[in-house]
């Protein structure tokens, strides 16, 4: 038998011991610690049982409680889990054309509400979040817990948006870093696109570590204006504004390697579907094993009769004479 909480034991069974050693031997000393009101209570001087046998019963429940709290429990060795699920990196673009406003209120926006939307479809999977343009970086490490994800992609704002060209080498380099050591390799793109010049390294960077690409496309076919941080049309050299259309070249990418993507929309279709169609593909893959240790508890046994104990000796105090 070994304690969960050995570290309870050892910090009240002192003070518990001394407590003991002074009730049973010195009501001077006890009368020096505690004030009169409160030594009354805790010193029994009743007829129907013996003060002696009340003092013994109360440090008895007492000492079972603290073993109760130090949680005595039988090991009886490890066992390995298998871990149902899956474990996917989301990416969220955060480059200058995000601030287009051709969906309401702006790309960014609607994006980061459709991660919020696959999070909730997926809630026993594992998911990890960064972000991306110029230079990627790590938002969120790898998680279940949706809440926690969900704030920190909450907390992604105008300020993080870069107008620098979109490294999509980089996001790869970076995601296939991060899912290393993952199967499948699943990555799951939120972003109005990319030209196909800009995401030919990407493709062989995913090519080459057999990441899984999946994407959810924001924004119009038509096109905005792109915004700058001053919420101003960006004009070009020639004078003329500068308009982003959503470019489907990462769609396509995604179906030649055999993933898949959406048109964001308003509504959970979407993502459902896009959910529906990762999980068909991986159906029944594990996330890994994980150790547990098979133990016992055996703490309520001391527990209640301590409480036994307890109750006995509290029912043979003496009851309140009438004056």
């Amino acid at each position: 038998m070994s304690f969960v909480n050995p570290q309870f034991f050892w910090a009240l069974i002192v003070p518990f011991v001394i407590f003991a050693f002074l009730i049973s031997t010195n009501k001077e000393r006890l009368a020096r610690i505690f004030d009169e009101k409160v030594l009354k209570r805790l010193s029994a001087t009743d007829e129907s049982m013996p003060m002696v046998v009340r003092n013994i019963l109360m440090l008895l429940a007492l000492f079972l409680m603290i073993v109760a709290m130090a949680r005595p429990v039988i090991e009886k060795g490890d066992r390995i889990v298998e871990v149902q699920g899956l474990t996917l990196l989301t990416a969220l673009d955060i480059s200058g054309s995000m601030r287009s406003t051709d969906i309401y209120p702006n790309r960014l926006t609607f994006a980061k509400k459709k991660m919020s939307v696959l999070f909730d479809a997926m809630p026993s999977d594992e998911i990890g979040v960064v972000a991306f343009a110029y230079s990627p970086f790590v938002l969120a490490p790898f998680s279940s817990d949706k809440e926690t994800l969900k704030m920190m992609v909450e907390g992604v704002d105008d300020s993080y948006i870069n107008m620098g060209s979109t490294d999509f080498s980089a996001l790869g380099e970076l995601a296939s870093n991060l899912l290393e050591k993952k199967r499948p390799k699943i990555l799951v793109l939120f972003t109005d696109g990319g030209d196909e010049e800009a995401i030919t390294g990407f493709a062989e960077i995913l090519k080459e570590n057999r990441i899984d690409l999946y994407v959810v496309l924001v924004g119009t076919e038509k096109g905005a204006p792109v915004i700058d941080e001053n919420g101003k049309p960006f004009t070009l050299e020639d004078g003329t504004i500068a308009i982003t259309q959503r470019n489907d070249s990462l769609g396509e990418l995604a179906k030649e390697n055999d993933g898949a993507y959406v048109v964001a929309s308003t509504g959970k279709e979407d993502i459902t579907q896009l959910v529906s169609v990762i999980k068909g593909k991986y159906k029944n893959q594990q996330q890994g094993e994980v150790t547990v240790k098979e133990r016992v508890e055996y703490f309520y046994y001391p527990l209640g009769l301590g409480l036994l104990l307890l109750l006995i000796s509290l029912s043979s105090m003496p009851r309140r004479r009438e004056v």
